[in-house]
């Protein structure tokens, strides 16, 4: 069966211009309809179905930006990239606000619009099969039981109901990303975008590019005009997940934000409004960071308006049966696997473990799980060899067990390394930092103690 050729929908009041960028999509392989003016583009649109819209900014009548606010209204998810002989500053904020993908500059050459057009299509292609592979496994479902878990989920309804920010606190791995993700789609904002932003990940010479943006030219490197996470989240969340590791200098500037409403692009000379919904999360005591002057007080009551507090998997271990048998069903599905079942022994040893790296440690042993038994019933065995060898159900208790002096000091350091490891992502910088170490000699104990961190990560 032949592949059915993309569809574009061209909109442009000059002749020239339609038909020398449907010369240039036929022949590179596309399929384009042309139109002179908005009015009956919007018609068009409702009747028939494109793959990517390109239209003018400035026509008579109807222009390209009320063309986009009726597609918006419309609820039209159609990619639309504008183009303009005219362009301004101002044009190309309003039309990215109202939903553009790209704006493009004319003259136009045949490279940039296929470079451009393969890029959306890719960009579409990958969100149909996000929303397909979440609605088939349930990726942001939060699985629950108990009395601590269901007091936790009354709050996120109360909470998520207002526009007051909230601060998710809680140990790596205990699932701050979805409580706040459950924030945003039980909220009025549910139809906006949900964009995060870990403030851990991002060098602290970059971070203020990746949530204010950057114009071009604004820094070596910068070719082009970046977005950041503040205007990509208009309309719905941002989430900025470990909030307590954001430099000093970044936090003053993240609180003028949040007091104005509005932000401004590195290299920029005009204030842009922006309305976001700011959620944090951090698994380290911002109010002993305050103490410690490591994070603005100012800042911290900005953002501490509603702490939501996330219990580790070892206090709500009731929840680990419903837990092991949800991630071994979605594991299953992604590798078209027979769903298999944990045994009451099997169980209990998942039960008793202490859980270092929580809910995602937990995801991380069941996969281990599937694939190294192959019964219908998980054993208690199989679960005993997908558990790290040096698992212990207290914290703390390698050193407890047999051995020398020096074996059991060896023992609880190499335990305490890997813990800290894996709660800070195998991100060695950070680990070495809360560890109070230089990252080379972190990398020379991780050698002494027979840590293969090449091995640590894939598991994490």
């Amino acid at each position: 069966m032949a592949t059915r050729k993309p569809h574009l929908l061209l909109i442009d009041d000059d002749p020239n211009t339609l038909a020398s960028l449907a010369r240039a999509f036929r022949l590179a392989g596309y399929e384009a309809t042309v139109c002179d003016n908005a009015t009956r583009g919007l018609e068009m649109i409702r009747a028939g179905q494109f793959d990517v819209i390109f239209s003018d900014v400035v026509m008579p009548g109807k222009d390209g930006i009320s063309l986009l606010e009726d597609l918006k209204a419309a609820g039209v998810t159609t990619p639309v990239v504008m183009i303009s002989g005219q362009a301004s500053v101002e044009i190309a904020v309003r039309a990215t606000k109202l939903g553009a993908v790209d704006f493009l500059e004319k003259p136009l050459s045949t490279e940039k619009l296929v470079v451009t057009t393969e890029n959306v299509l890719r960009m579409r292609h990958l969100e149909e099969e996000n929303r397909d592979l979440r609605r088939r496994l349930g990726k942001h479902e939060i699985i629950w039981a108990g009395p601590v878990m269901e007091r936790l989920m009354a709050q996120i309804e109360r909470v998520a109901a207002s526009e007051s920010r909230v601060a998710i606190q809680g140990e790596t791995g205990t699932g701050k990303e979805l409580v706040a993700r459950a924030i945003h789609q039980k909220s009025a904002r549910r139809n906006g975008p949900f964009v995060t932003l870990n403030c851990a990940a991002v060098p602290a010479e970059l971070i203020e590019s990746e949530l204010f943006g950057h114009e071009k030219g604004s820094f070596t490197g910068a070719t082009g005009r970046h977005i950041g996470k503040f205007e990509q989240a208009e309309g719905g969340t941002l989430f900025l997940d470990e909030i307590g590791d954001m430099p000093l200098p970044m936090q003053a500037k993240l609180l003028r934000v949040l007091e104005e409403g509005e932000i401004e692009r590195v290299g920029g000379d005009k204030p842009i409004p922006v309305d976001a919904r700011v959620v944090v999360a951090t698994h380290r005591n911002l109010e002993e960071l305050v103490r410690r002057g490591a994070f603005r007080p100012d800042l911290f009551h900005r953002i501490y308006v509603f702490p939501l507090v996330l219990p580790p998997l070892r206090e709500r271990a009731e929840e680990i049966p419903a837990l092991a048998a949800y991630f071994a069903g979605q594991i299953a599905a992604q590798n078209a696997w027979k769903e298999r079942k944990f045994s009451v022994e099997a169980l209990a040893i998942l039960k008793q473990y202490a859980w270092p790296g929580n809910v995602r440690e937990l995801r991380n042993v069941v996969e281990r799980v599937l694939l190294l038994s192959a019964s219908e019933i998980i054993t208690a065995e199989a679960v005993n060899l997908a558990l790290p060898a040096s698992r212990s159900a207290e914290p703390g208790a390698a050193s407890a067990g047999n051995g020398t002096l020096a074996q059991r000091m060896e023992a609880f350091e190499r335990e305490v390394l890997l813990s800290e490891l894996r709660r800070q992502h195998h991100h060695m910088t950070n680990a070495a930092r809360a560890l109070g170490l230089e990252r080379s000699h972190l990398y020379k104990k991780c050698q002494q103690l027979g840590i293969d961190l090449r091995a640590e990560r894939k598991l994490d």
